[in-house]
């Protein structure tokens, strides 16, 4: 008999929404020493300024306003752990987003600010289970939420990449949320048990086809730091630079995921 379906991660609503306002909340702090030489600066999203980044930050939370204000679909088709390689898809409309938001907003703080509250009005007045139509098919509001966690996490440590001095910090519930649905989703890409990948003290998963182990130490194992695992999952590191580096360990013969990484792709 082929093994059951694992069931998936639940995450509480409440905690995720807390999760993802403290890291707006971080992101809005370091906004507002930025200066405008440093807002101008490049960043490693190709030519994305960090004044287009900030702007994308708050389009994170806006876009569930503007899902929202799209007609509710009539059942939920999509899963959570198909969001990551959905949204590659949709990399063109969100940098011209970015631009024209940046363009059209001159005060980021300010702008950050009316995202946020929209953001909170929008999850008062509606109840998770809400669905919206999201590149990864219907989702439930509260899984939505989730998403944000990874889109905040991962600008975060792009901001901090951009700017020489700043350090962005992130909120622990956020960190665990963005680090277990890409750990979750790299599963789902890559099911099996012949590997375990390691992402103390957050997440633990188990991929790739082959000889299941069933006690012990398992044949193959990969085992790397949160924000390291998600620089490989979003392809801001290369599985062979974070090898060449030691941010990544790895044991086995198929504990090699560099042709499973980025997750989007």
């Amino acid at each position: 008999m082929p093994p059951a379906r694992k069931r998936a991660r639940a995450y509480d609503p409440a905690r995720t929404r807390a999760a993802v306002l403290a890291q707006f909340g971080n992101v809005r702090a370091a906004v507002r020493t930025l200066t405008p030489e440093q807002l101008a600066l490049p960043t490693r999203l190709g030519d994305w300024t960090v004044r287009e980044l900030v702007a994308h930050v708050g389009c994170a939370l806006d876009a569930v306003g503007r899902l929202l204000a799209e007609p509710e679909p009539a059942r939920q088709d999509g899963r959570l752990l198909d969001w990551p390689s959905a949204v590659a898809a949709d990399a063109d409309a969100i940098a011209g987003t970015a631009r024209r938001t940046a363009a059209a907003h001159p005060d980021p703080d300010a702008y950050l600010a009316e995202a946020e509250r929209r953001f909170t009005g929008h999850l008062d007045a509606q109840p998770g289970s809400r669905l919206l139509p999201t590149a990864a098919g219907a989702l439930p509001l509260a899984d939505y939420v989730v998403t944000r966690t990874v889109e905040l996490v991962v600008h975060s440590d792009d901001l901090t990449a951009a700017v020489p001095g700043l350090d962005v910090p992130y909120d622990r519930q956020a960190l665990a949320a963005a680090t277990r649905l890409l750990a979750d989703a790299l599963a789902v890409r890559a099911p099996g048990g012949s590997t375990e990948v390691r992402i103390p003290p957050y997440a633990v998963v188990q991929c790739v086809e082959g000889p299941r182990h069933t006690r012990g130490t398992p044949p193959n194992v990969v085992e790397t730091d949160p924000l390291t695992w998600i620089r490989l999952a979003t392809g801001r590191l290369t599985w062979a630079d974070a090898l060449a580096g030691a941010k990544v360990s790895a044991s086995g013969e198929r504990a090699d995921l560099g042709d499973l990484l980025p997750l989007p792709g």
